[in-house]
């Protein structure tokens, strides 16, 4: 996306310092899987990156996306401004029914880096499975969808 700077895989949100990948999926951690966008305000806002993000994903469905299920995989939005929690509860008061929306809106906390292996995994996995049946419609509905804001 024009303007994303970096894209990091990891988890956030929890009451265990350095989870793993595998604590993390047991859900007992707290942590969700999220990833930390750094970007260039002068290229993309942080309106335009809540628009892609609650396009790609159901922010609908409580501790779930598709067949992941766990408070790991919950729909959440770690602010780091007041600005930027402005723009989330605004976001979420555009939808057509707000009160469906379960998108968790908290301050950002400690950010914990997941392992090697899970950084830039659709690039390096593209034709593992998970990559074809649920990353790969998600990238396609992105350029589908936002064409004009890829590189």
């Amino acid at each position: 996306m024009k303007g994303v700077l970096s894209v990091e895989s990891g988890y956030m949100g929890g009451h265990v310092a350095d989870p793993s990948y595998e604590a993390v999926c047991m859900g007992t951690t707290g942590h969700a899987e999220v990833v930390r966008i750094t970007f260039d305000p002068a290229q993309v806002t942080f309106q335009d990156i809540l628009h892609v993000f609650f396009a790609i994903h159901d922010p609908t469905t409580l501790n779930r996306q598709g067949n992941d299920v766990g408070t790991q995989y919950r729909s959440a939005i770690f602010y780091h401004s007041p600005e930027q929690l402005a723009a989330a509860r605004e976001r979420i008061a555009a939808f057509e029914e707000p009160e469906s929306v379960v998108t968790e809106v908290t301050p950002a906390v400690i950010f914990y880096e997941a392992e090697a292996y899970h950084q830039e995994y659709f690039a390096r996995n593209p034709h593992a499975g998970y990559c074809q049946y649920v990353v790969r419609p998600k990238v396609e509905k992105f350029h589908r969808y936002f064409a004009e804001w890829t590189r």
